[in-house]
């Protein structure tokens, strides 16, 4: 078995597709030490050799994995080198889907990452949206938002909007639940009118408690009844006004913010 092993993720694009494909493959290896490396916008044939030729050169040895989103057939040609294990994630389907569909391809790489004007217009405005209304700002700007996280302190709602923003175009607001909410078992007027786009977000007092720790270390803020005191509260609020709640230990920011998307209908826009 190979203790570790050379990647290279190759794309006539931003090899965003290639790495998050092959990384999907390899995490299913974790004996296994990776050392990766992107090389994007591999275009012409000069390119393709460049790209062997510098990976030959590093890892010829050591067999490296080569993952490529390249859709030239002559490119594919070039870099599929014996010396190298090479895996097409796209061109395989892109040919069976040729045949099913009776169609001819663009084979442009790339192609579904080119953004219009007007949906790059959104991501950045999504993203001007996040920024201005993080942690409680601007609550009369609510009106404007298409989810608003609600959770206590530590439980992810900065990470997750940052998220829904910046990868999926979304506007997204978060609001801290404070002391006088929690004790009041009252939500803001501004959130209570746009209710039907909230979300809280809760966890375990135990995973609350180490987030707070690595901060606050031994503070009342982060000891464990503490933090479970203040879910208890949160999660009342949540049950009060019929908010959904979802609940993020053990998830990934990704997993959650996808959650969020599915639980508000939203659509999302291409990644960049």
């Amino acid at each position: 078995m190979w203790h570790s092993k050379d990647v290279y993720y190759l794309s006539g694009s931003t090899g965003i597709l290639a790495e998050d494909l092959g990384k999907a493959l390899l995490c299913q290896f974790p004996e296994i030490s990776f050392n990766a490396e992107k090389i994007p916008f591999i275009r012409s044939e000069e390119d393709a050799r460049k790209a062997l030729k510098y990976i030959l050169s590093k890892s010829s040895a050591r067999c490296p994995l080569i993952f490529s989103t390249i859709m030239n057939k002559h490119l594919i040609e070039i870099l599929d080198a014996p010396e190298v294990e090479f895996f097409n994630v796209c061109d395989s389907y892109l040919e069976r889907m040729e045949n099913i569909l009776e169609a001819v391809p663009l084979r442009v790489s790339g192609f579904s990452r080119h953004l219009d004007d007007t949906t790059m217009a959104k991501r950045v405005s999504a993203i001007q949206y996040c920024i201005s209304h993080d942690d409680g700002t601007r609550l009369k700007d609510y009106d404007e938002a298409e989810v608003i996280l609600l959770g206590v302190s530590r439980s992810g709602k900065t990470p997750i909007s940052v998220y829904l923003a910046t990868q999926m175009g979304i506007k997204a607001a978060n609001y801290p639940l404070v002391a006088e909410d929690l004790d009041a078992h009252r939500l803001p007027s501004d959130i209570i009118r746009n209710k039907a786009r909230a979300i809280g977000l809760s966890t375990t007092p135990e995973t609350l408690h180490l987030l707070r720790e690595n901060r606050y270390k031994g503070s009342t803020y982060a000891q464990l009844n503490t933090c479970a005191g203040e879910l208890r509260q949160a999660n009342q609020i949540f049950l009060n006004y019929n908010i959904p709640i979802i609940v993020s230990n053990g998830s990934s920011i990704e997993e959650t913010a996808t959650q969020v998307a599915q639980q508000m209908s939203l659509k999302r826009f291409p990644l960049l």
